[in-house]
């Protein structure tokens, strides 16, 4: 059974950083390219950074969060990181974990950024 857990959201002041993290387990992670996805409300679901499995990680960000956002992955702990830094009101959203080209999704964590 593939599970992917996500925490560390929050409420955060704009211009202030949160780091995400999301535990799979049930799938062979160090072979699976990650991805995180957020969705503000009455918005749809949309891609915001992916890395690869391979050696080199390849990584995919938005144009909305380059430079700002950093993903990363730690293949012994089977987890991915997103490391959110200079905040914007406009990233508030649910912030959901998937298994690249699967049906496999977390259960999202809340980020709301607001003063």
């Amino acid at each position: 059974q593939v599970q992917l857990v996500e925490s560390g959201g929050g409420l955060v002041q704009p211009g202030g950083s949160l780091r995400l993290s999301c535990a799979a387990s049930g799938i062979t992670f160090s072979l699976r390219t990650m991805a995180w996805y957020r969705q503000a409300p009455g918005k749809q679901r949309e891609l915001v950074a992916r890395i690869t499995s391979g050696g080199d990680g390849a990584i995919y960000y938005a144009e909305s969060v380059k430079g700002r956002f950093t993903i990363s992955r730690d293949n012994a702990k089977s987890t991915v990181f997103l490391q959110m830094n200079s905040l914007k009101p406009e990233d508030t959203a649910v912030y959901y974990c998937k298994v690249w080209t699967s049906a496999y999704w977390g259960q999202g964590t809340q980020v709301t950024v607001s003063s």
